[in-house]
């Protein structure tokens, strides 16, 4: 049995697109359903830093860092919502190994340089896994006004508070996890983005216009272990 892990997001953007839900539904497993927000459904790249990664239970100080950037959508199995991630990258490659074989999670070995100053994060990666499409992406974000919590029913809501992800085990048998943590305090976001190839590094066309953005601190989560759904 794989143990459930703890950890803390830090400094995570979330860059969220608008597209036609038949445009993810096709690259759904089945067994899950598009989640739609006034009719959309959503495509979000969210960069972040992961740290003091441990198992649950563990006293916080000795777990390692883990630099992270995924691509993602919004789903529900049975009207249970959740996430579904297309890819992860990450740095660490012992992280990305144990994460592939025991939390049946799609991640990528990549280079990725995140710094931290003045209230600006600036964020490049650069996938290096061997056998994988290359994948690439180079942003700058800054936090701007003041904080907020999301309310119940908004955009802000449906993009964030998420306490539980679907994948997929080597049968093809559909998986989950639940994540618990304290609600988002938000921000909104200014972005620069200069390169982006993870919608076409996971079969996507390249959404239109800007995306909406947020900007959060971060949480202390808790994961639950990786199981079958029932």
């Amino acid at each position: 049995m794989v143990l459930p892990i703890a950890m803390e997001w830090r400094h995570l953007l979330f860059a969220n697109w608008p597209v036609d839900p038949d445009v993810v539904a096709t690259r759904l497993p089945a067994g899950l359903t598009v989640d739609t927000y006034d009719g959309r459904a959503w495509l979000s790249v969210v960069p972040y830093l992961n740290i003091d990664v441990r198992p649950r239970g563990v006293p916080g100080g000795v777990g390692f860092e883990l630099p992270e950037l995924n691509l993602r959508t919004y789903v529900t199995r049975d009207g249970e919502p959740g996430i579904y991630f297309f890819s992860l990258d990450a740095e660490g490659g012992l992280g990305v190994l144990g994460a592939r074989l025991f939390h049946h999670l799609p991640y990528y070995y990549a280079d990725i340089d995140m710094t931290v100053a003045d209230g600006e994060i600036v964020f490049e990666s650069d996938r290096r896994h061997p056998g994988a499409f290359p994948a690439r992406f180079s942003g700058t974000y800054t936090p701007v006004g003041e904080s907020f919590g999301p309310e119940p029913d908004s955009l802000a809501a449906f993009l964030t508070e998420r306490y539980r992800y679907y994948t997929t085990g080597r049968d093809g048998a559909i998986r989950y996890a639940d994540i618990d943590h304290e609600p988002w305090s938000l921000r909104e976001a200014s972005v620069t983005i200069e390169t982006n190839t993870l919608f076409e590094a996971n079969g996507f066309e390249p959404p239109a216009g800007s995306p909406i953005c947020y900007y959060s601190h971060g949480v202390d989560i808790t994961s639950s272990r990786n199981r079958r759904w029932r």
